[in-house]
């Protein structure tokens, strides 16, 4: 890893895995953090499929489309739009290069702090004397309200326990909310296919016991949002996400799928289904199954139990 770099309007911290900006702070996935630091530290330069799975895989056998779909989760985060991009832009058949400008990571805050303190006007020590009298007098008043008011919060908020303990229900455990399916397809034109795919999951997996999925209606809302991955766990009210794309080839498609909690955003499954498009259908099926034993693996097999329909 490097040090910190400012990417875009993010800053990012290879050492907390985390990135930046506006108040906002996102946690990645370690592989996520390496792939963003690799492309920014090639910024303006192509990185092939090849370097970027030597760089951040660290030499492990993977596919292409473990690259693709890596991209895809890193761009969702970034909030970057891969039919605009501002920051990874795909280079066909060539690979991915970083477009945003990078640089040195900017204390913004110290650099605030120590302006303003250098406009501070500066007070005698008669008036700085002043002022301590008038804050100790202020300090006896504060105490005094505060020990009159302490009982009635202390109260307010022992009995207000219970209510606020009912209001901040947990998820269920076996719940995952389907996000819709990213076209990968070159020249991206097979979004309805791509929907639809989304759609036959989310079917499929609510007719399976003990398993609780949103609507289709509730999980589009998030298409093509760019929101930190428990925000939209909350959202729909579920403990996992499952997303993933679509690509369609000479007839064949390719399906890859993952399971993230939505807690902390890390990935608790992962697959990738090659199937003729004849085939469709029992992919689906094999996708929805391994879904649910995801689940049951994950808790315990105490409430995802059944079978897709």
């Amino acid at each position: 890893m490097t040090s910190k770099l400012r990417i875009g309007d993010w800053n990012a911290d290879p050492d907390s895995g985390t990135i930046a900006r506006n108040g906002e702070t996102i946690r990645l996935e370690v592989r996520s953090m390496r792939l963003l630091m690799c492309l920014a530290e090639r910024a303006g330069q192509v990185a092939s499929i090849d370097e970027l799975i030597s760089n951040v895989w660290g030499g492990v056998a993977v596919s292409p489309d473990s690259v693709y779909q890596a991209v895809t989760a890193l761009r969702r985060q970034l909030g970057d739009d891969p039919r605009k991009p501002a920051y990874i832009e795909t280079v066909p058949r060539l690979g991915y290069r970083m477009i945003a400008e990078t640089g040195p990571w900017v204390e913004a805050r110290a650099q605030r702090a120590t302006s303003e303190a250098g406009t501070l006007p500066a007070i005698s020590s008669a008036e700085a004397g002043n002022a301590r009298r008038k804050g100790n007098v202020l300090w006896v008043a504060a105490a005094l309200v505060i020990a009159t008011g302490f009982g009635f919060a202390l109260h307010a908020r022992l009995s207000g326990r219970n209510r606020s303990a009912s209001a901040s229900v947990a998820p269920p455990v076996a719940s995952v909310g389907v996000l819709p399916f990213l076209d990968l397809t070159e020249g991206m034109h097979n979004e309805e296919f791509a929907d639809g795919m989304t759609e036959e999951l989310i079917d499929k997996l609510s007719n399976v016991e003990g398993v609780r999925v949103p609507s289709t209606t509730a999980s589009f809302f998030y298409k093509g949002k760019s929101l930190p991955v428990s925000e939209i766990a909350q959202g729909l009210r579920v403990t996992y996400l499952l997303d993933g794309s679509v690509r369609k080839s000479n007839g064949r498609v390719r399906i890859a799928a993952r399971l993230v909690r939505g807690d902390n955003s890390y990935v608790v499954w992962t697959n990738t289904y090659d199937r003729p498009l004849s085939d469709l259908i029992m992919a689906q099926d094999e996708i929805a199954g391994e879904v649910v034993k995801a689940l049951e693996s994950t808790v315990g097999g105490t409430q995802a139990h059944g079978k897709s329909r």
